[in-house]
């Protein structure tokens, strides 16, 4: 094997072991270095499998090449970069040496995840990709950080026991474990669609997400906006194009984080419902699974992780510099922070479709491929998707944290490395927008025959951005737009959190309340048997001797159970 067809995570592992005994500029260089030679070293591989073990009568293949996993693989390399320049800025005191090593480790499990050509190297990066990411959360060192990784670290498992669950099934049914297209024909694939379902954020199994981002470091949530949903993406792309349930899941996910980004005043949390948004654009276009949907769900994919890092960046040099991140707390910053202000702005238009910019050239290719495929109302349902992007990542991430009212917070600019992070970015974001058929076309899976610079795209993305605009600017003048307020807004995850325990706690009442009453009749009535009888029965021994304990511990059993569940979710 040449070194080039060592699977780069290899280097991201073995950096994540030196790390912590560097200091100063040597880390820096190393952090910096390791995805760019990693990056360097995917091109010119030819397609192929690369790295592969016998274990238990299969093989295992670390490394499996095509233009789908080098798609991603060039993202991730890409990305990491990225997030180290972003974070180069930490201290000791800030936890530096922890955010880096376990941040190497998360994006060498990503590209061991991307990279892995059977299920069962699949789940063990899948299984490390939630282990090492989880510290990204805890390195806040705060009790809602704690609680929130507790929580994702949950939800990472239950995701993990149902891919390795639909793994054995799959593997005793066909006595394959290749990653190959699976498509709904069993329980293997439905609990397989179902373990990936929960990493992509599908509707109410996407709680984990907006629960734990916005409360990770800065840092942290640059590189979790990168990497856990977009192995998700990656693996619906691989197992399940063309599965007509996807394209449902994916316009429930483009419409229903609106409502709630609307009306958030956490605005981390607020990029959190819009990254849910933004993956319901590749889950419709994985299902309608046609070339020129595919292509359009991977490209949005690569641009997503660049603009949605971007706008993760920007608000956390926002809450570095201030130790604030909501909108009722922010105003006025872009007379201290005009950079960052107008980087933020840069990835606001990314993610609106703005033409020239990145999102315009993959989201438009999603929505031409339903209407190509006669899915108008899917297109129809998209248009309203976009409108909602532009109001709540076009406009009130920007304007509530930069313009809006005078906050009268005075800061200092963003570090040096955080700037350097975001310009490059933010250049990245219009060389895609400018020049697709330059950068990122070349890279998709299918040949690229779609044009998104003709006419009619480009006044229909128009007209969309001024209208929507116009509406939202409206709103605020009239007062109909929600405005920002310090308040808990409940989603889904109430009926778990909040009524399920309260559910099974009354339950539990009334379950003692009936043993309680069961068994005093029982031992009443062997009392009144035993009198009959002429014999004597001592109270304290009689329903030791005569009721089954069985019965009592299998309901302590039970509601102990529901209870850590409920207490941990």
């Amino acid at each position: 094997m040449s070194p080039t067809e060592f699977p780069p995570f290899i280097l991201f592992f073995a950096a994540a072991l030196v790390v912590p005994i560097l200091r100063g500029w040597v880390r820096a260089g190393v952090l910096l270095l390791v995805p760019l030679l990693g990056g360097l070293s995917l091109i010119g591989l030819e397609p192929g499998s690369y790295g592969e073990i016998s274990l238990m009568g299969y093989t295992l293949t670390l490394m499996r090449v095509d233009k789908l996993s080098l798609l991603f693989g060039y993202l991730f390399h890409l990305a990491s970069f990225l997030a180290f320049l972003f974070a180069l800025h930490l201290k000791e005191e800030e936890g530096a040496t922890l955010q880096h090593t376990f941040g190497l480790l998360y994006a060498g499990s990503a590209l061991g995840a991307v990279f892995a050509g059977d299920l069962i190297t699949l789940f063990i990066f899948w299984e490390i990709l939630a282990l090492t990411s989880v510290f990204l959360i805890w390195a806040r060192k705060s009790e809602r950080s704690l609680a929130s990784g507790v929580r994702y670290l949950v939800v990472s498992v239950v995701s993990g026991v149902l891919l390795l669950a639909g793994i054995l099934v799959h593997a005793h049914e066909t006595g394959s474990i290749a990653f190959t297209f699976l498509g709904l024909d069993g329980l293997a694939s439905w609990l397989i669609l179902l373990a990936f379902g929960i990493k992509a954020g599908f509707p109410f199994l996407h709680n984990w997400l907006v629960d734990a981002y916005p409360e990770a470091t800065p840092t942290g949530t640059v590189f979790l906006s990168a990497f856990t949903t977009k192995v998700a993406v990656y693996a619906l792309a691989r197992a399940f194009p063309g599965t007509d349930l996807l394209i449902w899941v994916g316009v429930a996910m483009t419409a229903f984080p609106i409502f709630y980004a609307v009306i958030e005043n956490d605005l981390r949390r607020v990029l959190s419902y819009s990254m849910i948004n933004q993956i319901g654009f590749m889950v419709v276009g994985i299902g309608l699974g046609t070339s020129l949907a595919v292509n359009g769900a991977v490209a949005h994919a690569f641009v997503d992780v660049i603009f949605k890092g971007l706008l993760m960046m920007s608000m956390g040099a926002v809450l570095y510099r201030t130790g604030k991140i909501n909108g009722t707390d922010l105003g006025g910053l872009y007379k201290s922070m005009p950079l960052t202000a107008s980087f933020s702005i840069v990835g606001a238009a990314s993610i609106s479709a703005l033409p020239l910019f990145s999102g315009f050239i993959s989201k438009s290719m999603v929505m031409a491929a339903a209407l190509e495929e006669g899915y108008g109302w899917v297109w129809v349902m998209l248009l309203f998707a976009s409108a909602g992007v532009v109001e709540h990542a076009g406009i009130k991430i920007p304007f509530f944290s930069f313009f809006a009212h005078d906050s009268g917070i005075r800061t200092k600019e963003a570090p040096p490395n955080m700037l350097l992070a975001m310009g490059l970015a933010s250049i990245l974001c219009i060389a895609i927008g400018t020049f697709p058929f330059w950068t990122v076309y070349p890279l998709l899976p299918y040949a690229v025959e779609y044009v998104p610079y003709d006419a009619t795209h480009v006044v229909t993305q128009l007209q969309l951005l001024f209208f929507s605009s116009l509406g939202v600017f409206w709103m605020m003048r009239t007062g109909w737009y929600p405005p920002e307020k310090r308040s808990v807004n409940l989603d889904s995850d109430w009926s778990y959190r909040w009524l399920a325990p309260r559910i099974v706690r009354g339950v539990g009442r009334v379950v003692s309340t009936v043993d309680g009453g069961i068994r005093k009749m029982v031992v009443q009535g062997l009392f009144r048997g035993h009198r009959k009888a002429g014999q004597i029965l001592d109270p304290k021994q009689g329903l030791s001797r005569h009721y089954p304990t069985g019965f009592m511990v299998l309901w302590v059993s039970i509601l102990l159970g529901a209870y850590l569940l409920f207490y941990f979710l």
